[in-house]
């Protein structure tokens, strides 16, 4: 987990699963829990992030 990847998560959610991940269903989860609130989506971001570099 890169301090890039962290910085993105935090400013981008969806933009960093998706450099993480590609387009998957866990996209599609971090899309909408971006919308419903900011705060989500960007825990989803850093705990796909942490658990790609495993």
């Amino acid at each position: 987990m890169s301090l890039v990847n962290v910085v993105i998560s935090i400013l981008l959610p969806p933009l960093s699963v998706f450099m993480s991940m590609g387009i998957s269903q866990a996209l599609i989860i971090n899309v909408l829990l971006t919308l419903v609130g900011w705060v989500p989506g960007v825990i989803h971001a850093l705990w796909i992030i942490s658990k790609k570099s495993e």
